[in-house]
This record gives C-alpha cells, sequence and structure tokens, in this order.
C-alpha cells in the first residue's frame, strides 16, 4: 500500500474517531436534557398539584351565600362556605362608636345530617305553612358520644329561605361517603330482646331525617343473615347494618367476606368487600361497636353511619386441616372457650347471671390445656409489645412491619386468645388486647402459662385497670401475623369425671393446677367473636390487614370503665 493511501486511511478513522466522539457527547447531552427535561415536569406536576390544593382550599372558603337570619330572639350576620357555616351577632356600635366584637359561631357541613325548611302549621295540618326559616339537624361530640342537635336559622322570607335550603342541600350531597340505601339486618334475640325497639326508636327516626332509605330483615335463625347476603343484590345498596350483639356482627363480617369472594371467583383469597358494615349495638358486651366507637350507644352508632364515617378494619380467617371455618376478629382457647361452653349449657339463665356462673365454675374447675403453640412474629423498629399502644408509632404512619420465622412452644396453657383489634369493654376499658389497633396489619397473641389460680385472677382483674395485666412472669404477649394452635389430646378421664374431681381441686390450694385430660377424637371448644365452635383438630389463624370497613372511627379507650361483678 502506497503512502498516500496509508494517510487516507489514517485521515478516515481519525474523522471516524471523531465523529463517534461527537456523537456520545450528543447523546450525553441529550440525556442531560432528558433528565433536566423530567425534572423540570416533575416539579412543574407538583406546582400544578399544589396550585391545585391551594385553589380547592380557597374556593373552600370563599362565601357561598351570605345573609340576616335570627338564631333566637337576635339578628345574626349568616356566612355559608364549601365547608362551614359561621354566625356573627349583628350587635349597634357603642356610644363611643366602637363596634363590638364577638366571637362567630361555627358549624362545620361535615358534622350536618340534614337540612329541612321551616313551617308554621296548623293543628292537624300536614303540608303547607308559612315559612320559618331552615332547620339544621347536626351532631355535637361530647366525649366520644355523638348526639343529635339542631341549629335553627329564622327568616320569614320564601325566598331568600329555599335559596339557603337549596344551596346546603347541593353542598351536603356532595359528601360521598354517606349511604343513601342500605340493608339493615336485625337480630331481635339479641341479649334483652331489645334489637328492634332499639331500631325504632333510636336508629329509624334519624336514617330518616337524611333521607336514608332501608331494606330490613329480621333474622329467624343462626345462619340467616348468612343466606340472604349470599343471594341479595349488593349492588344495589351502599352499606349494611347489623343491629344486634356481637355474634351477628360476626356472622356479617364473615358473609361479607364470602361474598366478596363468591363474586371475585376468589375462593382461596380473602377479597375486601365493597360495602362498609355499621353496627349498632344491641348486645351484652359489644366488643366490636366499643373498638370503633368507644361507646355502646346507638345514637353515636347511627350517627357514625348518616355521616359516613368508615374506618378499614383488620379480620382473622380461622381454619383447621386446610377448610375455612370462619372468619373474625378474635378467639379465645382454653378459660375463654370453655367458659363460653359453660354459659351455652344454661340458655336458660338470664344473659348477665349465665355469663357470671359460667366464669365463676370455670374459675372453680380451672384446668390448662395441653397444647403446642407456634406463631410468626413480627416487629416494628423501636417498638415494644408489652404495655400500650405507642401513639407516635401508630399504623396509619405506614412503616412496614418485619417478618420473623415461626416460634413453636409446648406446654400447659390456661388461657390462649388472639384478637385482631383491641376489644375494648365496659369491663377492659383499654381493650383485651391493648397492644393492637383495628388496622395495624397484625394480632395480639397472648397465651397465659400454667400458674395458680389466685395469680390467674389478679391477672383477669387487671384488664379493669390501666395497666399491669400483662406484668407476670406466667403471661407472654406478641404481635403476630399468623398463630397455630395444636392441642394435644390425652387419653383418660371424660370431662364428666372431671366435674367429680372439683371437691378434691378445690382443697390443693395455689399450686398450679394439673392439665385437663381430653379423651381421644373430643372437641375443644373456642370462643371466636362470642360465638361458641368446637374445633377437634389444630387451629391456623391468619391476620389479613384492612380486610373490612366499618362505619366509625378508632378510639382508645371504652367509655364509663366497670370493674366485673364477678371477681
Amino acid at each position: 500500500m502506497s503512502e498516500p493511501e496509508e494517510e487516507l486511511q489514517e485521515e478516515q478513522r481519525e474523522s471516524t474517531k471523531k465523529k463517534k466522539k461527537k456523537k456520545k457527547k450528543k447523546m450525553r447531552k441529550e440525556k442531560r436534557s432528558g433528565r433536566k427535561k423530567e425534572e423540570e415536569e416533575e416539579e412543574e406536576e407538583k406546582r400544578e398539584e399544589e396550585e391545585q390544593v391551594e385553589e380547592e382550599e380557597e374556593q373552600s372558603e370563599c362565601v357561598v351565600l351570605r345573609g340576616i337570619f335570627k338564631l333566637g330572639k337576635k339578628s345574626h350576620d349568616v356566612l355559608l362556605t364549601r365547608t362551614r357555616l359561621t354566625w356573627t351577632p349583628i350587635m349597634p356600635e357603642t356610644p363611643t362608636g366602637e363596634a363590638s366584637t364577638l366571637e362567630p359561631g361555627v358549624l362545620l357541613l361535615q358534622d350536618v345530617l340534614a337540612v329541612k325548611v321551616k313551617r308554621r302549621r296548623a293543628a292537624g295540618q300536614e303540608s303547607g305553612g308559612a315559612v320559618l326559616g331552615v332547620a339544621l339537624f347536626c351532631c355535637r361530640r361530647r366525649g366520644r358520644r355523638l348526639e343529635e342537635d339542631t341549629l335553627h336559622l329564622h327568616n320569614a322570607s320564601a325566598e331568600h329561605t329555599h335559596t339557603w335550603y337549596n344551596t346546603l342541600k347541593e353542598l351536603l350531597t356532595g359528601f360521598r361517603s354517606r349511604p343513601k340505601y342500605l340493608k339493615v339486618f336485625i337480630n331481635p334475640s339479641s341479649h334483652k330482646k331489645e334489637a328492634v325497639h332499639i331500631y325504632r326508636e333510636h336508629v329509624a327516626p334519624l336514617f330518616k331525617m337524611a333521607d336514608i332509605r332501608t331494606d330490613i330483615t329480621v333474622t329467624e335463625r343462626k345462619g340467616h343473615a348468612l343466606s340472604v347476603m349470599k343471594e341479595c343484590k349488593l349492588d344495589e345498596y351502599d352499606g349494611v347494618v347489623c343491629v344486634g350483639g356481637d355474634g351477628s356482627v360476626a356472622e356479617l363480617c364473615h358473609a361479607l367476606v364470602l361474598r366478596a369472594q363468591l363474586d371475585a371467583d376468589s375462593p382461596e383469597k380473602p377479597v375486601q368487600p365493597v360495602l362498609p358494615l355499621g353496627i349498632i349495638p344491641a348486645g351484652s358486651t359489644d366488643v366490636v361497636s366499643c373498638s370503633v366507637h368507644g361507646v355502646r350507644d346507638p345514637v353515636t352508632a347511627a350517627l357514625h353511619i348518616v355521616l359516613g364515617h368508615q374506618q378499614q378494619v383488620d379480620m382473622c380467617s380461622f381454619s383447621s386441616l386446610g377448610q375455612l371455618v370462619r372468619f373474625g376478629f378474635s378467639a379465645m382457647f382454653g378459660f375463654g372457650g370453655r367458659s363460653l361452653a359453660r354459659a351455652e349449657k344454661k340458655r336458660w339463665m338470664p344473659s348477665s347471671r349465665r355469663r357470671e356462673y359460667a366464669l365463676v365454675k370455670t374459675l372453680a374447675r380451672l384446668r390448662p390445656e395441653d397444647c403446642q403453640l407456634s406463631f410468626l412474629p413480627v416487629k416494628k423498629s423501636n417498638s415494644v409489645m408489652f404495655g400500650h399502644r405507642d401513639q407516635d408509632q401508630d399504623s396509619d404512619s405506614g412503616e412496614p412491619y418485619e417478618a420473623e420465622s415461626w416460634t413453636t412452644n409446648e406446654g400447659l396453657y390456661l388461657s390462649i386468645s388472639i384478637m385482631s383489634i383491641p376489644c375494648l369493654t365496659t369491663h377492659a376499658p383499654q381493650g383485651l388486647a391493648p397492644n393492637t389497633s383495628v388496622a395495624n396489619g397484625t394480632a395480639s397473641l397472648i397465651a397465659v402459662g400454667n400458674t395458680s389460680r389466685s395469680e390467674f385472677i389478679k391477672h383477669l382483674k387487671r384488664y379493669s385497670s390501666s395497666s399491669g395485666q400483662f406484668n407476670f412472669s406466667f403471661v407472654e404477649a406478641h404481635a403476630v401475623s399468623a398463630v397455630k394452635v395444636r392441642p394435644r389430646s390425652l387419653i383418660g378421664c371424660s370431662e364428666e369425671e372431671e366435674d367429680e374431681e372439683e371437691d378434691e381441686s378445690n382443697n390443693e390450694g395455689d399450686s398450679k393446677i394439673t392439665p385437663i385430660i381430653q379423651s381421644e377424637g373430643a372437641a375443644f371448644p373456642w370462643n371466636i367473636d362470642g360465638e361458641l365452635v368446637e374445633i377437634t383438630n389444630e387451629v391456623l389463624i391468619r391476620v389479613h390487614p384492612r380486610l373490612i370497613t366499618l362505619y366509625g372511627e378508632e378510639v382508645d379507650e371504652a367509655e364509663m370503665p366497670m370493674s366485673c361483678s364477678c371477681i
């Protein structure tokens, strides 16, 4: 190859290298500019979102209507925005020319459940009449209770009144979570058989005032609500309401999840129901209602439903040998299961006496269960399970839980409780499981080992006080995502023979108690949400975070703490 040709090739190689370098530089510039564009676009989107939020806030606080109304005997300047109603007395100037200043009254529209036109009517007159103004039916908070209240705005002008009435009605329809059509189940056998009366006297008037239509089913037997829920057209309703005790609530929650699985064609995996459930307490303990309302008050529960207060709540699935037993919130094995089994045999007694009898009788014949307890613990950074819930580490913070490996213990247990909600009651104002909340994705496992009767009673009595029920060497408390309980049946005497040993056991003093000798193949009593369920084999409990939506709002403590009369 000649020298000119070599020089030409060398020049071509260099030019190719330069082109590649230029191309790379260009690509890097394009990448940098692309990143800048993406960052600029993201910043622009953020600015637009912030501006939109500010604009919405400004619009919500913009005055929609302004007028003069009388509240009582005084005239007031009334302002209406999209979120609130404020009224200020119109006061004359003082002799010095200074206007007196008074704090305006405020009513948030989120607390208004209905608005009506006030009219003057003669006796027996059902329609028409002179316009007097508008009445706003609202709720006022008194502690954990919600109480019905009314704000009367008087103005004799029909045109003025109807303008305000129509505007208020339009603003109230903007609360999308408020129901318009409800499916209601009433258990007439709950507790003192007052469920029908409670609904008619305290709940139905509020639903009627808020223009809520209802489809009512009065249950006739156990499982009636479940069978109705499997067949009815749920897409017609905005929610489901249960008027009854914990057993009725558990049945409807179970039915809602099963129906959601059926509609989603998902037989294996639990599916979150579309409809929320409202609970009107009419039972003896109303644990679930207390946990989402803080009080056993039907008016408070009804107002939560009317105003559309909703929260998602954790649930558990209970299964044995791969077969689903039911969905629920809590389960007790050992003392809790056996006391309920004894109470069920005395159904002819009044409910309060039946519970006390069963509790005292089970304490007198207290025996531990020999079983294998396995659990899948979870931990949250910088948190401790023992003691009360840490308000700074609430489940809503979104902090993830870390799953650990299975832990297995074998031994004698007087009581094993698994609860996915705090289980607040008047006897345990901070809950049977104060370490958990209604939606933190875990359950509280409380395992009480074998100990003397007197020590066990001390443990029970501390539930009625502020704390200390876990400060015993024989009590364990864990945050868990799953639990397995496998009773170890021993061939020996039957329960009838156990009853014959009562006198002998009472003479044993405070020494640790010998285990129950279970006959082979016998079923063990479980207390699942206040319902007696007898299961022969191992039980697997799994926590399903925020599986169901209930009307209400989470509270930390139940109202009116009471001491248990039987301990």
